[in-house]
């Protein structure tokens, strides 16, 4: 049975205070549509490039964005990594916009399935490995450490998820997280792609943070900026089975936590200067439309001339931008032409 050995050090209390308030400040942010999908897609495309550039892919940003909008029939396979891994997030975030998701060993399979396809043998994609291998140091190409027999692989890992069932609801969730993530990349459950499964499988438990703008994260790139101490914090040295009684989770557990705070932090900011964007600020004369609607039910053009003095071609803009937001949607035609709020 995993029983991992932690403590909940002041560094590590003080993180995961500063997260619940974090996490609370943010879900009181209205956040309009466009900069939601603006950022969101900002960090998804963030995610794929550093979460690949961790494992060694080197293809710049800004070819990561082009790429991901082109989607050209043939890839190269660090196109092919960068694309696997930005399509895997995209599914599983729309499945979290559906509900909290149960963390099971089939939906460890289909993350790697869908990270490794076109990458490994069809017979290695969401698979457990069935041979023993090595983890080698990525800089010096030593060899650090032996994972677990392949024969042990399976009933690790169903372990490691019947921990997590247990855990849900009784362990902080940064905790439960941070516990499963280190020890899914010891367990070595794969041939190839092990740390992005573990990064990706993941994200199901950070979900459980509840933060309402989930989608706007992207947990890896303070991996891939603090590169030495992600390793050195998430590995280990030698031979698991010598190791597994007495690894302690907590200097991993403190830096995992550390990270979270960052990334709040850099989306706070980023929806900070969205909101005093002129192209998605909310004007007075847009909030006097909104008002009138929340206290009337509907606005017409005639009611809105009443409380702006602006011409009405521009009353039809605000309009406009106001349905470009989804804030808004439009009813009946010609004279009967009204707004309501968007449900």
């Amino acid at each position: 049975m995993f029983e991992p050995g932690f403590t909940i050090t002041p560094k590590l209390l003080a993180s995961i205070k500063q997260i619940a308030l974090l996490a609370a400040e943010l879900n009181r942010r209205p956040v309009l549509p466009p900069v939601l999908a603006e950022l969101g897609q900002r960090a998804v495309t963030l995610s794929a490039h550093t979460s690949t550039r961790i494992e060694g892919n080197r293809i710049p940003l800004t070819e990561v964005k082009k790429l991901l909008k082109a989607r050209p029939g043939r890839l190269k396979q660090s196109e092919r990594e960068v694309v696997n891994y930005n399509d895997s997030l995209l599914a599983l975030h729309r499945k979290l916009e559906q509900g909290p998701l149960d963390l099971t060993v089939r939906r460890i399979l289909e993350i790697h399935k869908g990270v490794m396809t076109g990458l490994l043998e069809p017979y290695h994609c969401g698979r457990f490995r069935s041979e023993p291998p090595v983890v080698n140091d990525p800089r010096s190409g030593e060899v650090v450490y032996l994972a677990p027999d392949h024969k042990d692989v399976g009933p690790l890992v169903r372990d490691l998820v019947a921990f997590v069932a247990r855990g849900r609801g009784e362990l902080d969730p940064v905790i439960l997280a941070g516990l499963f993530h280190k020890q899914l990349v010891l367990i070595h459950p794969f041939t190839d792609g092990n740390g992005r499964t573990s990064r990706l499988a993941t994200t199901v438990l950070l979900a459980e943070l509840g933060i309402r703008i989930f989608r706007l994260f992207s947990f890896e790139g303070y991996y891939d900026r603090n590169l030495t101490r992600y390793f050195s914090t998430v590995g280990e040295t030698g031979d698991y089975y010598d190791l597994r009684r007495t690894v302690d989770f907590t200097p991993w557990l403190e830096f995992f936590a550390a990270g979270i705070v960052d990334e709040l932090v850099r989306v706070g900011n980023d929806l900070h200067r969205a909101a005093t964007s002129p192209a998605t600020e909310i004007q007075v004369h847009h909030r006097s439309i909104l008002d009138h609607i929340k206290a009337h039910g509907f606005i017409t053009d005639r009611q809105y001339s009443k409380l702006t003095e602006r011409a009405k071609a521009t009353r039809a803009l605000d309009f406009a931008r106001l349905i470009e937001w989804g804030l808004i949607e439009r009813h009946g035609r010609g004279r009967t032409t009204h707004y309501k709020l968007k449900e």
